[in-house]
């Protein structure tokens, strides 16, 4: 029997969110109904409601969750009711050709629920990245549950669901970090300290933080930078070189996803090196580089999406390393605050005042 339960939405494009009805169908085939515990305040979340992913309003917002399981459908064995889980958006299909070759981080038909939860009208609504996690109980695939030690706190593990992920991902499995690299990170938010954190965990032996929020350095810091930039004052490609015996970084993460950064990124890293690109940019902006340099400077130029992760590989893994005190996911929590208070949390995100708003239920 479908369920009415509290939930935040995006009416339309630019509005201030909304506390409202939304109605949960039970799970069909493959889904699962989840119990939301916790959901972090990400940028996406402000992106949808601006119109910046895509037009399909109203949003269910909220997609950096953990809870425990309700109900499930025909068919699932991946999860049962009870069962505490942190809530993904790349639901792998297993049959794809990335899949088939051993590479489902990178698969091609990610899914989702199949029904829609909608408003007691009967208005559809569209959850964010498949999630819609600012509801006291979503709809999602199976597939998007990965069951983790429940001894971990939801505020903590439930940010391993986006941008935690996102940076650990940058820095460990899309820039191959290792043992004695130097590492660089523009952009210090959530993502970037994050990536921070990653780049601390693989060994490098010299993380340069650069931002143009002392704030942020200072968050960087305690997360593991050894160094920072204050961009707003310094040249931050010459302050890495200097940094790093004039040559560059090893691997320097974007984790702001704007041309001028991404540039920074490109010239602060050593011959060979690896730019990775974390930061998400929006679709009208464009990047020229002179294509000798690219040719020139040789190396590696990626984009990083969800940190190239695997859910079920990668967040049990990191849940343990967190309970284990190696890896300090709470340092992330800067509030936790109720259902109705996403509206606010956006503005304290956007001057920069946190790194993650965390909303409990």
């Amino acid at each position: 029997m479908a369920q009415q339960v509290r939930g935040v939405i995006a009416r339309s494009k630019g509005a201030p969110v909304e506390l409202v009805t939304v109605v949960v169908p039970d799970p069909g085939p493959g889904e699962a109904v989840v119990r939301i515990q916790a959901c972090g305040v990400c940028h996406t979340d402000l992106h949808y409601r601006e119109g910046g992913i895509n037009d399909e309003f109203p949003f269910l917002l909220g997609h950096e969750a953990a809870g425990v399981v309700e109900s499930v459908g025909e068919g699932v064995d991946e999860v049962a009711p009870g069962d505490f889980v942190i809530l993904n958006w790349r639901a792998v299909c297993g049959r794809c050709r990335a899949c088939r070759r051993g590479r489902p981080w990178y698969c091609f038909a990610t899914h989702n629920a199949k029904q829609k939860m909608t408003l007691t009208d009967g208005t559809e609504l569209s959850p964010a990245l498949g999630i819609g996690a600012f509801a006291e109980k979503t709809l999602v695939a199976a597939g998007q549950c990965t069951k983790v030690d429940p001894a971990a706190s939801p505020a903590a593990a439930g940010l391993l669901g986006c941008g935690v992920m996102a940076g650990l991902g940058a820095a460990i499995n899309t820039g191959g970090v290792g043992r004695g690299d130097s590492v660089a990170v523009i952009g210090c938010g959530g993502v970037g300290s994050a990536a921070v954190l990653g780049a601390r965990l693989a060994g490098a032996s010299r993380i340069i933080a650069v931002d143009v929020d002392a704030r942020k350095l200072a968050a960087a810091q305690k997360l593991g930078a050894t160094h920072t930039v204050d961009s707003s004052a310094a040249d931050a490609v010459e302050a890495i070189r200097e940094l790093t015996g004039g040559n560059g970084a090893d691997v320097v993460i974007d984790a702001v996803g704007r041309p001028e950064t991404y540039k920074q990124a490109f010239y602060a890293r050593d011959l060979a090196g690896t730019v990775v690109l974390v930061g998400v940019p929006t679709p009208e902006m464009q990047l020229e580089l002179p294509l000798l340099d690219v040719f020139g400077r040789g190396g590696a130029l990626k984009s990083s999406w969800y940190g190239d992760c695997l859910p079920s590989r990668d967040f049990p893994m990191l849940i343990d390393l967190y309970l284990q005190g190696r890896l300090d996911l709470d340092a992330f929590v800067s509030e936790t605050i109720p259902l109705d208070g996403v509206e606010q949390a956006f503005e304290r995100m956007h001057k920069g005042e946190v790194l993650r708003s965390v909303v409990l239920f």
